[in-house]
This record gives C-alpha cells, structure tokens and sequence, in this order.
C-alpha cells in the first residue's frame, strides 16, 4: 500500500481514466439540487411556529383610556349680611359651611385690584373706563420755582436808587490828576442792601474809595411774582476833576 506513495517505487500506478471524473462531478451535482428541492417541494414538512411568528403581524396597540370625568361644579350661594348699609343677624343657619378658595390668576407681570376690567393698566382705580386716558387725566404740571436771584442791567437798577452816597476823591489821585471810571459788581440783597462787591475795572487809586462808597447806597426791593429776590448788576463809579 506504501508503494504507491513513493515516486520512486517499483510499482506502477494504474492511471485513473477522464471519464471517470465527469461522471463523479455529475453525480455529486445531482445529489446536491436534490438536497435543495426536497424542501421546497414539500413545505409542509416545515416548523409551523417559525412560521406564523414571521408571517402573522403583531397585534393593533391598545386603546387610550377614557379621560377621567369632570368635576362637578358645586354653585355656592352668597347671602348678603347688609341691610340699609347695616349689619343684621342671618334668618336661618345654613346646614353646611362650604370653604370658597379663590384660583389665583397666574402672574403676568401686572396686579389687577377687585372689580377691574379686562384690559386695565397697572395702577389703575376701580371702576375706571376701557379705553381711557392711560394714568388717568393729566394734573396741572407745578408753576416753575421762582429764582432767587437775577440779574438786571444797570439803567433798570439805577432807577431803583433811593440813597446814593457820592465817593471822597483820594487825595493822592487828586494830586496826580488821575480820574476815570471804576467799574463794580454788586449783588443787592432782597431788602435793598448791598450784600457784596467786586471790583472790575478802574484805576487802583480810585477802587477803594468807589467801594466804600457805594456800600453805603439803598434800592428798592426787586420783585419778581410778588416775591423779592436778589439782583446781580453792574455799577460804575465815576472820578472826575472840576
């Protein structure tokens, strides 16, 4: 048995003829197609529960259950305890005391009051009209403040000058032939007073002098609505040599 596995052996293989595959490729060939067509010839012989778990269709889903049923709405009959603006004692005592709970409406950035309309601004008053004035009627707007100090020209106050004190000429400006006009701003109290004075322009010997002057002068009050306040104004003081 050996021998045939050797190349080299001294016994001859018997050479299988062509024929003989062939007729072996076909049988095997037909051996298998039968393998294949006996089951789909008889499809009976096929698992039943494999097959209904593939073709059946599942079952529909169940229905939804019914909504739950309403609450019945319980009416509460609200007896009045005020007669003629009175109080008075109630005619019958009632068998059963129902608890009223108010809903509270949800909160949308504005607070409605009892008896409002729908519509109503916040801060609005109860009763009020749709379609009013937002705010209600508009108020008198304030008289503006009065000022309490302005500023008049200088012919206007001069006008106004009940006591005027003439300056002393400095004897050194009178010696040095120096005259001219200082120029002062005064602010003149409610009563006619001088409050304060500044010097503007004007020569420094004859400054002084024009303000120890004209801290002596009275005015007339200045009104303005009835009422007196302070002027701010501009004085000049001349220095002339005859």
């Amino acid at each position: 048995m050996f021998d045939y596995m050797l190349e080299s052996s001294p016994v001859k293989r018997a050479r299988q003829k062509p024929w003989a595959y062939v007729v072996s490729f076909i049988f095997q060939t037909l051996i298998i197609g039968v393998m294949i067509l006996i089951p789909l010839l008889y499809t009976e012989a096929l698992p039943q529960t494999m097959l209904s778990s593939i073709l059946i269709a599942p079952p529909p889903p169940p229905p939804p259950p019914p909504p739950p049923a309403a609450a019945p709405v319980k009416r509460i009959k609200r007896v009045s305890l005020m007669e003629a603006g009175k109080l008075r004692a109630p005619r019958e005592i009632p068998k059963e005391i129902a608890m009223i709970k108010e809903e509270i409406m949800p909160d949308e950035g504005a607070f409605g009051v009892v008896g409002g309309v729908p519509g109503g601004v916040p801060g609005g008053q109860m009763g009020g009209v749709i379609g009013g004035v937002l705010g209600g009627l508009p108020s008198a707007a304030p008289p503006p403040p009065t000022p309490t100090r302005i500023r008049v020209s200088t012919g206007v106050q001069e006008a106004k000058l009940t006591r005027k004190i003439q300056p002393n000429y400095p004897p050194i400006a009178k010696q040095a032939r120096i005259q001219g006009t200082v120029q002062l701003e005064a602010i003149i109290s409610r009563e006619g007073t001088i409050q304060n004075l500044r010097v503007l322009d004007g020569h420094p010997l004859l400054a002084q002098a024009a303000v120890e002057a004209v801290q002596q002068w009275r005015y007339e009050p200045t009104l303005l609505n009835n009422e007196p306040v302070e002027v701010v104004t501009i004085i000049h003081v001349i220095f002339k040599l005859n």
